[in-house]
């Protein structure tokens, strides 16, 4: 067999085994897409294990998107030092190491200790994926690769529940909610090999500087806002809550500063301190955390509602996120294909109005509710257009955003949205978790359902109204992937440029 690291004669040619790296970055990269919502079933399984009570369960689910959204930028920062080769078999190593000691955690706070871990690690995975398409590929090819990278990504998240729950509820070899952990050893063994053996070796540039102040300040901002959050409500809001809240204000606010003087010094920011100064972008990143931490905060409520009001096994939780997930999928189709490019920003003004009318019949299909006779198909028109409305913004809000920033910003503009995305869902676990069991402790939770809806019809509104400061059209698809056009140093030409 040809050797897979190509020498100097063939550095002309594609790269032979270019699509196996395709393959490779797809299936490490959903593994860790999937156990940001994976573990969103395992909640009544984790109390009669672990006695995880619903600190410990925000906690598990939200701990793994507050270090993976702290640490993204680093982690791409780090990509481009020491090579994206270098840096994705070190994160695949990691997640998959970290994946086992989830799986024999021996009580909740080791299991959170772990996850935390584990969203490190996907912090080190996941920004090296497209960087590492992005070297290996070209011209139409990209674009092929991107029209499937893209979707099989989103599809990721999606079905987590799903696949979660059917472990769960197969309990196989007796394994009940460590097998949602233990799925990723062979498949994380196998494509860490694969990776060793076709991803070829490019150095990384020595010249980049990783910012470790800024990277610490953004993950003791995060822990600050995220910590208050998940034990406010446990603890009847002392006064230590809301000086660390107040406190991650002034860390974020901080962080902004010391961007700035990092590039005048010319040390190399982790964000391009440009992107700050753009009210566009700015308040774009307030609308990706409201968006995101309402979406994934509602789908852990219709979860927890499921099994721990109705008494759904995790399997028929499971597939009781369905109805949310094709609506997502029918959403995002018709956003991609006909309304984003024809009516340009209005998609993101429609998009929230369908989640309100799904969240306004959901209500409605909540009133009344007898949990004797419930069943699935209840909720499902309310779900299904929920989800509807959610799609056709996720499919067009990073374009949207994207096009308020310079062609040179793309690359850190995208890996700051990704983050905040990140972080905005774990705030989302953590507030939407703490209004649902507020009245779950009493066992009302229909009425607990009922008090997530309105917090998420609010963030809504609100999301509604920072799309009107949004640009009016979007950035092309191939540009919201990091390839923008950058002048030669000639001037004469322009050629991709690629800043992951």
């Amino acid at each position: 067999m040809r050797d897979p690291y190509p020498t100097p004669d063939e550095a002309a040619e594609p790269y032979r085994w270019r699509w196996m790296i395709l393959a490779v970055m797809i299936v490490a990269e959903i593994m860790d897409l999937l156990d940001a919502s994976i573990v969103n079933v395992a909640g009544p399984d984790l109390e009669r294990s672990l006695g995880a009570g619903s600190v410990g369960l925000q906690w598990v689910i939200g701990g793994y998107a507050l270090t993976l959204g702290a640490g993204l930028v680093l982690g791409g920062r780090l990509g481009d030092r020491y090579g994206r080769r270098r840096m994705f078999l070190i994160g695949l190593a990691a997640f998959t190491a970290s994946s086992l000691l989830c799986a024999v955690a021996p009580n909740i706070e080791s299991l959170i200790a772990f996850r935390l871990l584990q969203g490190t690690a996907g912090a080190m995975l996941l920004p090296q994926g497209l960087g590492l398409l992005r070297e290996n590929f070209s011209g139409p090819e990209l674009t092929k690769v991107f029209a499937v990278f893209g979707p099989v990504l989103g599809l990721g998240g999606i079905i987590g529940p799903v696949l979660g729950g059917f472990l769960i509820e197969g309990d196989f070899f007796g394994l009940g909610w460590r097998s949602v952990f233990l799925i990723n050893l062979p498949i994380g063994v196998a494509t860490l090999i694969i990776a060793a053996t076709f991803v070829p070796k490019k150095a990384g540039d020595r010249a980049v500087r990783v910012d470790a102040a800024g990277a610490a300040l953004v993950a003791v901002s995060c822990a600050l806002l995220v910590l208050p959050l998940n034990q406010g409500q446990e603890d009847g809001w002392p006064l230590w809550t809301w000086l660390c809240m107040a406190g991650s204000v002034l860390g974020f606010s901080f962080f902004a500063l010391q961007q700035r003087r990092a590039a005048a010094a010319g040390r190399g920011p982790l964000v391009t301190p440009g992107l700050l100064r753009k009210p566009a972008f700015t308040v774009g990143l307030g609308g990706i955390a409201l968006f995101f931490g309402g979406l994934i905060g509602t789908q852990l409520v219709l979860t927890l509602f499921l099994q721990v009001g109705m008494r759904f096994t995790a399997g028929d939780a499971g597939l009781g996120n369905l109805p949310l997930a094709v609506g997502t999928a029918i959403g995002g189709a018709v956003s991609g294909a006909f309304l984003a490019d024809r009516i340009g920003r209005k998609v993101l003004q429609i998009g929230p109005l369908v989640q309100l009318a799904g969240a306004v019949v959901l209500w409605f299909e909540l009133e009344g509710l007898d949990p004797a006779a419930f069943s699935v198909w209840d909720i499902v028109p309310g779900t299904a257009v929920a989800g509807i409305g959610a799609g056709m913004v996720i499919a067009a809000l990073f374009s949207f955003l994207l096009a308020a920033v310079d062609d040179d910003e793309i690359g850190s503009a995208s890996g700051v949205l990704t983050a905040v995305q990140a972080v905005g869902g774990s705030i989302g676990v953590a507030v939407f978790g703490s209004v649902f069991f507020a009245r779950a402790k009493t066992g009302d939770f229909t009425t607990g359902f009922h008090h997530a809806l309105i917090v998420q019809g609010c963030l809504l509104v609100a999301f509604l109204a920072i799309t009107f400061l949004l640009p009016k059209k979007g950035r092309p698809e191939e540009e919201q992937h990091g390839i923008a056009p950058e002048s030669a140093p000639d001037g004469s030409a322009t050629r991709e440029h690629l800043a992951v």
